[in-house]
């Protein structure tokens, strides 16, 4: 084998080993409203971006995007998570998606891989924006849980960057939409040391003036609670903008669509006031109110 042959070989290896971006094959066609597009390889396998259109949209249009990241402690969790979420911001005419990312039980790697597939699908929705009819300077990111927290972490992160990517394409989210993220736990000591390590990674974040704008939701009876009052103080403290709402009583995951909850309206519905107040939603929230008055949100000062 010649000199050149075996450096193809080696390239070829090389890049198989890495994750790379996967750029849309021409324009999109949607069925009944609805496309699935891989986003990114990974030597781990190829990631899936659920996308979710407007009944009248068109490649052409300069829409804004929302994409959400599911739940699971990086570890499970499935995009079927963020599915009525989805489709009903796809319903007030945004581009909406719910996209997959590496995590422990199917992957086999860490939560950084979480953070850096969350950055990547900012920047395919923006790399891809004239095909997906999506205005890249209006590009939402949003989450549960452990997704909250790579939404979070994709606007206020910058220690865990996807390799190979081209950086001049900002995988930075315009808003934030954040259900009880993990930003940290409360007064917590004697952790032991697998907690510890998750406690630091998930206190990784930095606020800094002039990021994105940011909604969070959480019950009163979450342990995630305190972390997160320490991150939206100081995102009001560096000058950004940040509503925080709690749910009475209500435990982690309240915010989920299931068994008839009211807390999934509520929840989303205040989300629409957020994006609409920042221009990205016109109009008012077309989900009505549930008949159950205890579902309230309280919106308060962390």
């Amino acid at each position: 084998m010649t000199h050149t042959k075996i450096l193809i070989a080696i390239l070829a290896l090389f890049t198989a080993a890495n994750s790379a971006l996967k750029p849309t094959d021409g324009a999109i066609t949607p069925q009944d409203n609805k496309s699935v597009a891989v986003f990114k390889t990974t030597p781990q396998g190829d990631l899936k971006m659920n996308l979710y259109f407007p009944k009248d949209w068109k490649s052409t249009d300069h829409r804004p995007a929302i994409v959400f990241f599911f739940g699971g402690g990086f570890v499970s969790g499935s995009p079927v998570q963020f599915t009525t979420k989805a489709e009903y911001f796809a319903s007030r005419g945004m581009v909406a998606a719910s996209a997959e990312y590496r995590i422990g039980n199917k992957h086999h790697t860490g939560p950084e891989k979480c953070i850096e597939d969350a950055k990547s699908a900012v920047r395919w929705l923006r790399i891809n924006a004239r095909n997906l009819g999506v205005d890249s300077g209006r590009v939402v990111a949003g989450g549960g849980s452990a997704g909250g927290t790579d939404a979070a972490f994709a606007g206020y992160n910058t220690t865990y960057e996807p390799e190979g990517e081209d950086m001049s394409i900002s995988s930075r989210p315009d808003a934030l939409v954040l259900y009880n993220p993990a930003l940290g736990f409360g007064e917590t000591t004697n952790l032991p040391p697998e907690q510890a390590k998750l406690r630091d990674f998930i206190t990784a974040w930095k606020v800094t003036n002039g990021g994105p704008p940011a909604i969070l939701f959480f019950g009163t009876d979450d342990n995630l609670l305190a972390g997160a009052r320490v991150f939206v103080r100081q995102m009001i403290e560096a000058g950004n903008r940040a509503e925080f709402y709690t749910a009475a009583g209500q435990k982690h995951g309240f915010f989920n669509d299931r068994g008839g909850t009211p807390w999934h309206a509520v929840v989303l519905r205040q989300t629409d006031i957020f994006l609409s107040s920042l221009g990205f939603l016109k109009g008012h929230p077309t989900i009505p109110l549930p008949a159950d008055t205890h579902a309230a949100l309280t919106k308060e000062l962390p």
